[in-house]
């Protein structure tokens, strides 16, 4: 899993989701915009982070409290519920 650049600043971030309120968008194949990289910040439970674009390589991580995913600028992924989570997405251009 990438890095985002250390030059990216943190500009806005989500409301905080449960496994109740989060966006079904959220759970499809979606992108940022160009320059945008997103930090998925688990603060309880935990969530599956899929890469699923076909310009890369697939990934598939567990993300928990302490293992944060970065979501690259234009890449397709999606989020899948494994059970009770609380997380936000922190964005940085």
């Amino acid at each position: 899993m990438k890095s985002i650049p250390a030059s990216a600043a943190h500009y806005k971030s989500t409301a905080v989701f449960t496994q109740d309120s989060t966006p079904a968008a959220l759970q499809r194949g979606h992108t940022t915009a160009a320059g945008v990289w997103g930090r998925i910040h688990i603060l309880e439970g935990s969530l599956l982070y899929r890469i699923t674009d076909a310009r890369v390589a697939p990934e598939e991580v567990l993300l928990t409290p302490g293992h944060d995913g970065v979501v690259e600028p234009q890449i397709e992924h999606e989020v899948q519920l494994v059970g009770p989570v609380r997380f936000q997405v922190d964005f940085h251009r």
